[in-house]
């Protein structure tokens, strides 16, 4: 029952979630799409602790985030968040100092401290001898959001919630930080929140999709039930994947195929008539 209201009681007071009601299993890949003020940025800062609800709780394995315990702060914690254009936030001389910045906050020994910082920095792909004392600032657009990825790796998260990870990045940087995450979270057994407006990317990723509209959870569930609903995701401003689109416009000529949400997929549907 989760509602969030910005500037509450003052003349520019807003609405930005209205009764949200969500579970998210342990190990699930959650993807969040919604059109630009859905409030889908509102709703994950509330998965962490970084805003609090003005009605309603969200809780992590039973506490609630708005406490003031040591409990509660150890469950804030354990949810990372990657802002969007993470890259960003990099500030120190070298990649490991910054990558270290977490860990250090929390009062780890040296050891537990480089360990964190060797396994982050190879969890996201990059080969640690090579990364560790370079700049941030030296490295591609990629390679720095791979960096500070890893900088919220190394806090040992159990879920991670990424906000539009792959935001201005080329194709080829796109794909490799899709691939990374996937397999960052079967590695570490992740729960994953992942917010996008690349239809493309979360059909093929996702365990389940919840769409925000309006500041209100319009649907929540798997890709394929999702993107069933063409016209109804048309009518609040959203587009289903290309393959999805191109396979309705083949049924609707009369070919008969099954639902497919990726271009393998599609392609194993298509060969399969040509036989």
């Amino acid at each position: 029952n989760v509602s969030y209201i910005y500037g509450k009681g003052t003349p520019f007071e807003k609405a930005a979630l209205s009764n949200v009601n969500l579970t998210i299993e342990k190990g699930e890949f959650i993807g969040i799409i919604g059109h630009t003020g859905s409030g889908k940025s509102t709703l994950i800062q509330h998965l962490n602790g970084l805003l609090h609800p003005t009605e309603g709780r969200v809780t992590v394995d039973g506490v609630d985030l708005a406490g003031k315990s040591k409990e509660t702060l150890a469950k804030r914690h354990s949810v990372g968040m990657v802002f969007q254009y993470p890259e960003h936030q990099l500030f120190e001389e070298t990649c490991a100092k910054d990558i270290a910045y977490g860990p250090k906050n929390l009062g780890l020994s040296e050891e537990e401290i480089d360990k964190r910082v060797k396994d982050a920095i190879e969890d996201v792909g990059l080969d640690y001898e090579w990364v560790k004392d370079r700049s941030p600032f030296e490295l591609s657009g990629g390679q720095k959001r791979r960096v500070a990825i890893a900088g919220v790796l190394a806090m040992k998260p159990n879920t991670l919630i990424l906000d539009e990870p792959t935001a201005g990045l080329d194709p080829r940087g796109r794909d490799e930080i899709i691939e990374e995450i996937r397999s960052i979270q079967k590695k570490n057994n992740l729960t994953i929140v992942y917010v996008t407006h690349s239809m493309e990317d979360i059909a093929r990723i996702a365990d389940r999709i919840l769409v925000m509209e309006k500041g209100e959870l319009k649907y929540f569930d798997k890709p394929e039930k999702i993107f069933k609903r063409e016209e109804e995701l048309e009518h609040i401003g959203l587009d289903v994947p290309y393959v999805v689109d191109f396979m309705n416009m083949l049924r609707k000529k009369g070919v008969v195929l099954q639902q497919a949400l990726t271009p393998e997929d599609a392609a194993k549907e298509i060969g399969g008539l040509l036989k």
